[in-house]
């Protein structure tokens, strides 16, 4: 015999030695076809596990799992059911053989002893499409790894495993493991539901505690990926010691579980997510009761959410709330009765050997012991119950449209594991008002419920609080939860409390949960959908308060015509235009007249006319400035000083020239008298104006411009271009130049007879033209607001009306209040005198 053939014969003496009679299987009923069920009834199987049996502990000598024998006999009742419902199965009997899987140290041996047949042998074959195992479905185990384990070996045979409890979400990859259906929700409803409580109070902060097992470790590791999204933080996460198959704990694992409640006592976290088995939780729950921890809020997993020896620790509710994720409650008729029914029935021999009475129908003692918790099962209602009374239903629907079932009766077929499967795939009927089906992940859609424990002797030790639907992935109807804190107040568990609206956090150590609240500062808001870390700047057009969560738009400030500064300025610019208005209807009535003509003759209007435009312009000074307005201010009113201004100076040059430089410079005199030179000084300076003003509006936009008010940031000025001081200063250096030589030709002239001496007047209207914009372009440099718009507006009519006043104001009084001055004999006599004083 080759190697190949040694190692095949090695194998199938393991697999046959493996295959042999499980001693003493708990639950035993023969029947035309058989279902296998896993159920935990011991915690741990003390004594030794064999090759080639198991010795099954007795009930006498071993803590029984009430949870699981509760589970065990929900399979009992429903098979009994269905046997006795003529219209489901008729004419067939439906059997059962349950082994009890002591937690996890009992799974390989069932799982090949349901898989082999009646001769005890598992034969390796190349095709096993018409092998027919010693049952044709499982049932069971009720924990993930264990399912896993089972299902590596069931799956190659397709035969049908339907787990009632075991959440992982793994088992929805039918890749792997294509025979396995559960008839509860998957690991990730469960943690759904969790984390959707934890939002719902306001849990931030919170401590999980997990089993050592995969369990543990796997729906720990889940739970830390949702909250990773939904700011939710883990104060610290700690692994549970599990004990000895006996509960008793070494003083490592008591070291361990004093050090794990001691950091609980120090935490600021007061809500602990639980992952384990009840197994490791007895002597935790112990040490919290000893080192009186309370006023805590405890989560609890499905695994041990409505375990009711646990629950039995009534001490327990001085450690806080405790809360639980747990499939919905459906009444079974009956099933309360039939629990603690002690059967008549004799135990089959079968060729089994026997070692005595244990956990089966002959067993007084576990029902003894069930009899001791019958109480509390009732009143919980039967949630995981359910889950195992529908997978027998399950399986049976599938066997009735396999074998062709209908009133007449079945067929007695050979039911094949590959057929019957995708049978039990298709099922869809309604079993006690809820509609079982099972979904593309193999799963059945229960709801789920979150309970909260109660330990008043005449309530339901497990009350509905909370329904999660998995279709809608909805946690909803939250209520009448009784807090064990003073007031029944909802506990609080944040790292840092929330912060006020307008507030930003900063964080604090490693956790985002933790953190500081800082005030955003004016001009800045805090978007919580955006960022909740960083306060966001208002835009340049609205402003914000201290701690404001959104900005409002500024203030837009300008010159408005309701203002008292403006009113004034107004009214001051219409004195102006009148009187200047008459200025010119004096002078033209006394054109002839002396007075006027030593003023200037036709050159007075030529000044009078911009003035009286600028007069008529001071509006545009006043409302939102606009791009024509902002045209007006920079150009309009400086071409019009200009012209005055250079009127103003030709003049002074002129009356110089005549009494000083006609006699020195008789030629130059009279090129000056025949060109035309006062009209050409003026043209020639208004068009030098007109290039400097263009050239400064190409480089500087006329557009108007936004700034914030230094004084106050919610107010938004609205003026022409941040520039236009220096565009101001540029456009007036001209003038300014002419004031500065206005002023020069009237000092030279002063001496001048008293008719033609205008030094005093020029003067006066030079230095105020000359100081004040300079006091204005000063300004402008270091102040920015409203003020400036209404001094610019005040410095331009005072300006106007230094010019209308100061120099047109005397020659009008002398030809209204001193018409015998206004003759030629009057001036002729005056130049005569001036002559012979020289002389």
């Amino acid at each position: 015999m080759g190697p190949q053939g040694r190692a095949a014969c090695s194998l199938l003496f393991l697999l046959q030695a493996l295959a042999e009679p499980v001693e003493n299987s708990e639950f035993f009923l023969p029947g035309d076809y058989l279902l296998g069920g896993l159920f935990t009834l011991h915690a741990h199987v003390k004594g030794i596990v064999h090759l080639n049996y198991l010795k099954v502990p007795k009930c006498k000598e071993y803590e029984m799992k009430v949870l699981g024998y509760n589970l065990m006999q929900a399979m009992r009742f429903a098979v009994e059911e269905i046997n006795n419902d003529s219209s489901l199965l008729p004419d067939v009997l439906l059997g059962y053989e349950m082994v009890d899987s002591c937690y996890m140290s009992n799974n390989v041996q069932p799982a090949l002893y349901f898989l082999s047949q009646d001769d005890y042998f598992l034969p390796i074959q190349e095709d096993y499409s018409h092998y027919v195992p010693r049952v044709v479905a499982i049932i069971g185990p009720d924990n993930s790894e264990s399912t896993k384990t089972v299902a590596n070996f069931l799956s190659l045979f397709l035969l049908p495993q339907i787990t009632y409890s075991a959440i992982n979400d793994e088992l929805g990859n039918k890749g792997r493991f294509p025979a396995v259906l559960r008839t509860v929700p998957g690991a990730d409803h469960q943690m759904e539901a969790m984390v959707q409580m934890l939002l719902h109070f306001r849990w931030n902060w919170i401590v999980v505690l997990a089993s050592g097992d995969d369990y543990g470790r796997e729906n720990s590791h889940l739970l830390s990926q949702r909250l990773a999204h939904r700011d939710i933080c883990i104060a610290f996460q700690e692994t549970l010691p599990t004990p000895q198959p006996n509960q008793t704990m070494t003083p490592q694992d008591q070291e361990r579980l004093e050090a794990i409640v001691g950091k609980l006592q120090q935490s600021t976290a007061r809500v602990v997510v639980v992952f384990s088995p009840e197994l490791a939780l007895h002597n935790f729950f112990r040490e919290v009761l000893r080192q009186n921890f309370t006023g805590a809020v405890w989560i609890a997993s499905e695994s041990w959410a409505i375990d009711p020896v646990l629950h039995n620790l009534t001490e327990l509710q001085r450690a806080g709330t405790f809360l639980g994720i747990t499939t919905q409650s459906v009444p079974i008729p009956g099933f309360s009765e039939f629990r603690v029914r002690r059967s008549q029935l004799s135990r089959p021999a079968l060729n089994r050997s026997s070692g005595g009475a244990n956990c089966n129908q002959e067993c007084d003692t576990c029902l003894n012991t069930t009899e001791s918790f019958n109480s509390i099962l009732t009143l919980s209602g039967e949630r995981v119950v359910y889950s195992v009374y529908s997978a027998v239903y399950a399986v049976a629907h599938a066997l009735h449209s396999l074998l062709g079932c209908n009133q007449g009766g079945c067929r007695k077929d050979v039911v094949y594991p590959w057929q019957l499967l995708p049978e039990i795939w298709k099922v869809n009927f309604t079993l006690l008002g809820h509609q079982i089906f099972f979904n593309e992940q193999g799963d059945l859609s229960l709801h789920l419920e979150i309970i909260q424990w109660q330990w008043d002797l005449s309530q339901n030790p497990f009350r509905s609080v909370a329904s999660y639907q998995p279709s809608k992935r909805r946690l909803k109807h939250i209520h009448d939860i009784s807090w064990n804190t003073p007031n029944n107040t909802v506990p609080v568990s944040m790292c840092s409390k929330n912060c006020l609206p307008g507030q930003k956090k900063k964080p604090v150590g490693l956790h985002p949960c933790c953190f500081e609240c800082i005030d955003c500062l004016p001009g800045t808001f805090l978007n919580q959908t955006s960022d909740e870390f960083d306060c966001q700047p208002c835009p340049s057009s609205e402003w914000s308060h201290r701690k404001d969560t959104s900005c409002f738009r500024r203030q837009l400030a300008f010159l408005e015509w309701d203002e008292a500064p403006t009113i004034a300025v107004v009214m001051l610019a219409t004195l102006g235009f009148l009187s200047t208005l008459a200025i010119v209807v004096i002078f033209w009535r006394h054109v002839q007249t002396p007075v006027v003509r030593s003023a200037g003759g036709p050159m007075c209007f030529l000044m009078l006319a911009p003035l009286l435009m600028a007069y008529m312009a001071v509006p545009v000074y006043v409302g939102p400035p606009t791009v024509s307005s902002c045209l007006f201010r920079q150009a309009f009113f400086t071409l019009c000083f200009t012209v005055c201004i250079s009127c103003i100076t030709v003049r002074s040059f002129q009356i110089v020239c005549v009494f000083k430089m006609a006699r020195r410079l008789p030629r130059a005199y009279s090129c000056w008298g025949r060109y035309h030179g006062p009209y050409v000084f003026v043209a020639s300076v208004v068009m030098l104006k007109m290039v400097i003003v263009a050239s400064n509006m190409l480089a500087t936009t006329t557009m108007p411009t936004t700034r914030v008010d230094p004084d106050d940031p919610r107010i938004l000025i609205l003026s022409c271009n941040p520039n236009y001081h220096r565009g101001l200063l540029i456009n007036t250096s001209l003038d300014l130049l002419l004031s500065v030589l206005g002023f020069g030709f009237a000092y030279t002239g002063k001496e001048l007879p008293t008719n033609y001496n205008e030094a005093k007047f020029i003067t006066f209207c030079m230095i105020f033209y000359f100081s004040s914009s300079v006091f204005l372009c000063t300004f402008m440099a270091v102040y920015s607001g409203v003020l400036v718009t209404i001094l610019d507006l005040l410095v331009t009519v005072l300006n106007l009306l230094g010019i209308s006043l100061g120099y047109f104001g005397p020659k009008c009084y002398m030809i209204l209040f001193y018409p015998e001055r206004n003759t030629p004999a009057y001036f002729n006599s005056v130049i005569q005198g001036y002559t012979m004083r020289k002389d």
